[in-house]
């Protein structure tokens, strides 16, 4: 009898927990795209593991850590980075509770609405990283057949590229 309630508690401890991670994962991933917004440099960087690997909307975009601080700079430096806001998440954690992999629906000015999706980890410290993001166009479906019309020719001239 005395184990039922014992078996509560820890079941309450054990989502508690991971609700307070999946809190922390959301605070990182927002303080990511702030710091975009915000064009701090440091912070955005910061925030993602030196191996980090970020796949721009482009086919031809897969940066890797040091790659993509390169393309960025620029854009930092003049203060004017980029703007995503998101306007719903999905997070999951591994039952280790030290990675986790989450999509969102982002919205932005320059690019509507988009699809960002994405790997962290827990660093040592307990921090969360992002150590893969992917962006991607979010294309309604009624559009698909026309975009798909306009953009086959740069599609075809990329693929030239990988040959």
């Amino acid at each position: 009898m005395r184990l039922k309630p014992l078996i509560s508690i820890l079941s309450l401890v054990l989502v508690s927990t991971g609700f307070a991670q999946k809190q922390n994962i959301n605070t990182t991933i927002d303080a990511w795209h702030k710091s975009a917004e915000n064009a701090n440099f440091e912070s955005y960087f910061g925030l993602m593991t030196e191996d980090a690997v970020f796949v721009g909307s482009d086919a031809s975009e897969v940066w890797n850590y040091e790659e993509f601080k390169a393309f960025s700079k620029p854009y930092f430096d003049a203060g004017k980075a980029w703007t995503f806001k998101s306007v719903s998440r999905n997070v999951y954690i591994n039952e280790n509770e030290n990675m986790a992999w989450f999509d969102e629906v982002l919205n932005s000015d320059h690019m509507g609405l988009c699809r960002g999706s994405g790997v962290l980890i827990q660093t040592k410290n307990g921090a969360w990283k992002i150590k893969h993001y992917v962006l991607s166009l979010a294309v309604p479906n009624p559009l698909v057949d026309e975009l798909v019309k306009q953009k086959s020719k740069l599609d075809r001239k990329y693929l030239e590229t990988l040959h």
